[in-house]
């Protein structure tokens, strides 16, 4: 691919989410696997909700086959998940692994000439970088809404509490406003 090409940045080639095509060969049925750990350079996954956090590591077990439009990228990518629950706030921790498939297009291929650039993933330099893909796998296999547990009573609206430490018979005297100076004038003369 041209790398005069709108949008197109070379992946960093030190990088141990690149990985480098030029072994594998152009020739289709040629394949070979890859296994190694990265870091996550940023949140993967809903960031300040739940994802793999900065610097965890991601262990990558993949299938490289060379086809006909490209180099198709087939495996896991597995790690921890950290977040906090959506209605207590309490730290959530846990994995993930995530299958990820992705076909990634060389240069004047059928696929790239035919393709906008956000609809495939592109080989640049024999390079391709698997940090997006599994970052959108991760995306979309986290719960949206995360819970420490599917009871989880969450906090109370009047304090802030949560509720599992509260007790059931915790509660807030809510007074509706427009009674409100009717009560305080009970309160004032008792003996009425």
């Amino acid at each position: 691919m041209s790398a005069n090409r709108k949008g197109v940045v070379r992946p960093v080639s030190t990088s141990p989410w690149v990985i480098d095509t030029r072994e594998l060969g152009r020739r289709p049925g040629a394949s070979r696997s890859v296994h190694r750990t990265a870091a996550a350079s940023y949140v993967l996954g809903l960031e300040d909700v739940i994802g793999v956090p900065v610097g965890a590591e991601v262990e990558l077990d993949v299938l490289l086959e060379s086809v006909v439009e490209g180099v198709l990228v087939s495996g896991t990518a597995s790690g921890p998940l950290a977040g906090e629950c959506s209605r207590c706030l309490d730290p959530i921790t846990d994995e993930v692994s995530v299958r990820v498939t992705e076909l990634f297009a060389y240069p004047a291929s059928a696929t790239d000439e035919t393709t906008d650039e956000d609809e495939v993933s592109r080989l640049v330099d024999d390079l391709l970088d698997l940090e997006p893909v599994v970052r959108d796998a991760v995306v979309l296999a986290v719960p949206h809404v995360p819970l420490c547990s599917q009871d989880c009573p969450g906090l109370c609206p009047g304090c802030g509490g949560k509720w599992a430490d509260l007790g059931p018979d915790h509660r807030h005297e809510t007074i509706d406003p427009r009674w409100a100076a009717l009560q305080e004038r009970f309160q004032q003369d008792p003996g009425r």
